[in-house]
């Protein structure tokens, strides 16, 4: 196993503060690292981190230092490598973090981990054969995000959600979806969203699918049906406590392979960031695919 260590630092991650303290960042690897085997690389365009993690040296580690977009691209350069990836969690989602049970890190602790904490495997995701770590979410949630990208500079945090979120609702036209696993069709009727989860939270820890583990080599999926205006305001308190899995137009199910048919292009998005909008996802599960430095989840 190499010693090596690069890290991958966004400045643009955390809404900017990852740029904010890039100087703390630095000094405290070059603290902590106890050999000249690393290499700080500053992203400087989408997609570069991708490329940094794909130049990385063999068996080496990876450390992805922002939010889920940027260890979402680290993720798709080491994948289907013996790389592995590890977490310093400044961004303002931080699901893949909280997955490897790193989320609640402070720098210094992170970087100690990031450097010298054994290395595990946990599951891949792939959708339509490119490969996510945490969530993969199709439809409503997906929609959000991507209104959120066109909403007014000054909103923030919850505000833009909120913002984006009425935005989607006012012009809400449920697609039909058919969740199909092995020929059997699971699901079919108006979906407002699935989530196919390998770790149980997204959007910045809203737990989607409580009971999802990242080593059972399965997709954890969750189903909204019908929902109503009026019924998405009224799940959203229940959805952010936890306190959904029972509502009646919500299905749940459990398997290494499905495929989600819409009706129409839905989009989507993997560990946070946007895919382009598709009328069908295949969706499969690499049981121990990913190798990852990992705290105590």
């Amino acid at each position: 196993m190499s010693s090596y260590t690069t890290f991958v630092i966004n400045p643009a991650a955390g809404r900017g503060r990852v740029g904010q303290m890039l100087g703390r960042i630095e000094a405290a690897i070059r603290q902590y690292a106890q050999s000249s085997d690393i290499e700080i690389a500053i992203t400087e365009f989408p997609g570069h981190a991708i490329q940094i993690a794909q130049k990385a040296p063999a068996s080496s580690r990876v450390v992805a230092v922002g939010g889920d977009g940027t260890v979402h691209e680290v993720l798709r350069g080491i994948a289907g490598s013996d790389k592995a990836i590890g977490v310093i969690p400044i961004g303002s989602g931080n699901d893949f973090a909280r997955m490897v049970g790193l989320h609640k890190l402070p720098l210094e602790a992170a970087l100690r981990t990031a450097l010298q904490a054994t290395i595990r495997s946990v599951d891949l995701g792939l959708v339509n054969n490119q490969p996510y770590g945490a969530s993969l979410g199709i439809g409503f949630d997906a929609a959000v995000a991507r209104k959120a990208l066109s909403a007014p500079t000054f909103l923030r945090g919850m505000p833009r959600y909120l913002y984006s979120m009425f935005g989607v609702l006012k012009e809400l036209e449920l697609p039909t979806l058919e969740l199909i696993q092995n020929n059997q069709t699971l699901y079919q009727g108006p979906s407002l969203l699935v989530a196919l989860m390998n770790g149980s939270t997204y959007g910045g820890g809203i737990p989607i699918v409580p009971d999802a583990v990242p080593t059972d080599g399965l997709i954890s999926v969750a189903v909204a049906g019908a929902f109503s205006r009026l019924g998405v305001v009224g799940i959203l308190p229940r959805l952010i406590m936890g306190k959904h899995v029972h509502h009646p137009r919500l299905r749940f199910f459990r398997g290494a392979e499905f495929v989600v048919r819409f009706d129409r292009p839905v989009p989507a998005h993997s560990d946070g960031e946007l895919l382009e909008p598709s009328q069908e996802y295949r969706v499969r599960m690499i049981p121990g695919g990913l190798r990852v430095i990992a705290g105590s989840a």
